[in-house]
């Protein structure tokens, strides 16, 4: 089984359901859920002012493996699909609500091969449409669109309200690494960070998925765990496409996070390993944010020199074997499991 043919099969379906939680015409979208406005909406503004942007950035694509892997979480535990693909907009526009606002603290140039969004609209737009993407779906949970339980919603509420300040920290330790904050960061916190940043939402997706098929706390919690160490190795492969891709497809700028000053693991390991002289030319590269393509080439040379990506690859498997080896017992043998499955390769192995 291959997670890029299960993102195939589901992709239409999520897109569905997305636009049926938040529809093209903002008209449709503002009463459901703000209810009737004391005084008037101005739906052209709003429309123009949100509802095209969130669709001029869901229209660029994107994965969707998230939402796709919330929808096999379910099924490993013999819950409903239907049921989970409606809520697979939850998982998404979160996630895209993210990354608005990550190249807004980045001050990135690109998304998914067009301008990012910020170097469009403006700053405060790209920010107000990245956060109200956080909460427009939960529309499904206070209007209790699919008749959930008392007690499956509080679930629901509490993992978002917990993972949401995951994904804050994270953020925040990346933020202060990158601006030079930190000289020596160990790897330990490093991926502390990832956990925070980038496994928050596939450990969000897993829990959500468990918690729909209305499983025990500890098959939640190792789906969790599962989801969680899927998200940093997704995150360690996304540093090494950064400054090695292996495909033409990579939607984002080379060497990125050279100019953003990232410290990733291979950055971290790099550090160590190299000769001090080497050292410290990566470091007053990282430290400049250059955007001289000569000097970002000399950093991923001597990252490559170093041999940082070959033990980051390393890590990634070790990370994801390890989770795998603790979940893969707790789960009935059915297709869900073996798409579960199929995700420790694609974290790993994908090139986009």
């Amino acid at each position: 089984m291959d997670v890029m043919e299960l993102i195939e099969k589901r992709r239409k379906l999520i897109d569905k359901e997305i636009e049926r939680v938040f529809p093209r015409n903002a008209r449709k979208w503002l009463v459901f859920a703000l209810g009737k406005p004391r005084f008037a909406f101005d739906a052209p503004t709003i429309q123009e002012g949100l509802t095209d942007q969130v669709w001029e950035f869901l229209d660029r694509g994107g994965k969707r493996w998230r939402p796709v892997l919330m929808v096999s979480a379910c099924k490993a535990l013999n819950g409903s699909e239907r049921l989970a693909m409606r809520f697979t907009p939850l998982i998404e526009l979160i996630h895209e609500g993210t990354l608005l606002v990550d190249d807004v603290e980045d001050n990135a140039d690109v998304r998914r091969g067009k301008p990012a969004m910020h170097r469009i609209y403006g700053i405060d737009a790209a920010v107000n449409t990245g956060n109200a993407m956080y909460f427009i779906p939960l529309a499904m949970l206070y209007k209790n669109t699919q008749r959930l339980s008392k007690e499956k919603r509080l679930k629901i509420y509490d993992l978002y309200a917990e993972e949401m300040l995951r994904l804050s920290i994270g953020q925040a330790m990346d933020i202060h690494w990158h601006k030079g904050g930190k000289r020596r960061i160990s790897e330990n916190a490093y991926l502390q960070m990832c956990a925070y940043k980038t496994g928050v939402l596939a450990r969000f997706a897993a829990k959500l998925g468990a918690i729909l098929a209305g499983a025990s706390n500890k098959q939640i919690e190792a789906l969790g765990k599962f989801g969680e160490c899927l998200g940093i190795a997704f995150q360690i492969q996304d540093d090494i496409l950064n400054i090695a891709p292996k495909s033409k497809k990579w939607g984002k700028e080379v060497g990125e996070d050279i100019t953003e000053g990232k410290r990733t693991l291979l950055v971290i390991k790099a550090l160590q390993w190299l000769p001090k002289k080497d050292a410290k030319k990566l470091l007053l590269i990282l430290n400049s944010h250059t955007r001289d393509r000569r000097k970002i080439r000399q950093a991923i040379a001597l990252i490559k020199k170093s041999g940082a990506i070959e033990y980051a690859r390393k890590k990634a498997k070790s990370i994801i074997k390890s989770a795998w080896r603790d979940l893969e017992k707790l789960l009935p043998e059915n297709e869900g499991k073996q798409e579960l499955l199929a995700f420790t390769r694609f974290a790993v192995e994908r090139d986009i």
